[in-house]
């Protein structure tokens, strides 16, 4: 159902807007904390929600630092900060495409191996990606897969098999796809069989074509908000991430996940030290301490995503670790790809085909 919004309500909804962006403003632009002996201060950058707070509480009972945490909700936004240099992070949490980026930028540090204990602990199948070779400058910190959820009341895993099945018209204004420019593309990408990394013109002028024509079928192209709207039952089908998909399933047990036969991306998200890092001594003894076993059980029990810490799995329990849509089995796995950075001239182009294709499945009616 198209949602039409009275003119005077927007105008209401934008001065709220307006006033609520300059208090989030002053939040993400708020300094670091400020201690006597600023040695004893790390100063963290991480996706919203993505720690047991515990954890953090932990981490200064046990080193005497103190934790400055703020949150992103872009990798673009954790570029842009780390670019501007305003606030020195000590460890940040990129995901693969952008760890090559930033280390191509000249924005990573390289990692001391001499001063990271529990390395073993990671599983070698996260480990040695193209995105960053032999890990020089990140270490897995959580792990995923993006597939299909969906209602089994309303639809059955035999329509959402394969990514080409998303454009069936029984699926018209149904369908919610993640806000993203490679993310929203990539149903397309994978239907038309090409790789999540192309950089062929005429394969990414298809691209387009048939991102468009999924148009009628796409209900919204949202973030977290597919989350409620799966619970409530007010959209039946999402292209999500697996633990988006897991918070889902515990909230309502007819939403089911899968992941289609031509395989879906796998992605990691990182932690790395920024070069121009303040405390470098305070985020290897972070690392090392998010690498304890014990604790990243218990950060991936409260996160609800996949820990690489395979020395981790033996704390968590079998409901967690037996979980296919967490765990998946190898043999969903070997189509899996993981994005990786492209030059600047592609990554803007996917960038740009990513705004168009947005604006013309809105201007046609397909974004509601």
């Amino acid at each position: 159902m198209k949602k039409i919004v009275p003119f005077v309500s927007m105008m209401i909804v934008v001065l709220v807007v307006l006033v609520l962006g300059q208090n989030w403003l002053a939040q993400i632009n708020k300094p670091p904390i400020k201690a006597a002996n600023t040695n004893q201060v790390l100063n963290i950058y991480n996706w919203g929600d993505y720690i047991d707070p515990a954890l953090l509480a932990k981490f200064t009972k046990e080193t005497g630092y103190q934790v400055n945490y703020d949150t992103f909700d872009s990798n673009q936004a954790l570029e842009t900060k780390v670019k501007q240099g305003g606030t020195h992070y000590d460890v940040i949490f990129p995901s693969e495409y952008l760890v090559s980026k930033m280390t191509q930028e000249g924005l990573l540090a390289k990692l001391d191996y001499s001063k990271i204990h529990g390395f073993d602990n990671l599983s070698k199948h996260l480990l040695n990606q193209k995105y960053d070779p032999h890990n020089e400058h990140s270490l897995p910190y959580f792990w995923g897969t993006t597939g299909i959820m969906y209602n089994d009341q309303v639809f059955h895993a035999s329509q959402l098999d394969s990514w080409g099945k998303l454009w069936n018209p029984i699926f018209k204004d149904q369908l919610l796809l993640i806000d993203g420019p490679r993310e929203m593309l990539q149903p397309a990408m994978q239907a038309l069989g090409y790789s999540l990394n192309t950089e062929n013109q005429a394969e990414i002028k298809q691209i387009f074509n048939k991102f468009v024509a999924l148009g009628p079928n796409i209900r919204g192209i949202v973030t977290d908000e597919k989350k409620q709207l799966m619970i409530n039952g007010d959209a039946n089908i999402s292209v999500t991430y697996n633990g988006d998909a897991q918070v889902v399933i515990d909230a309502n047990p007819h939403v089911k996940f899968l992941i289609p036969k031509e395989g879906g991306p796998i992605w990691t998200d990182n932690m790395a030290i920024p070069k121009n890092a303040n405390n470098k001594k305070a985020a290897y003894a972070f690392i090392n301490f998010m690498l304890n076993p014990k604790n990243a059980a218990q950060n991936a029990e409260y996160v609800a995503y996949s820990s690489p810490n395979q020395a981790a799995l033996k704390y968590l329990p079998k409901s967690i670790t037996h979980n296919p849509v967490l765990y998946p089995p190898m043999s969903e796995l070997k189509n899996a790809q993981h994005y990786n950075n492209q030059p600047l001239r592609y990554f803007n182009e996917y960038n740009e085909v990513y705004l168009e294709a947005k604006t013309k499945v809105s201007l046609d009616g397909g974004l509601k």
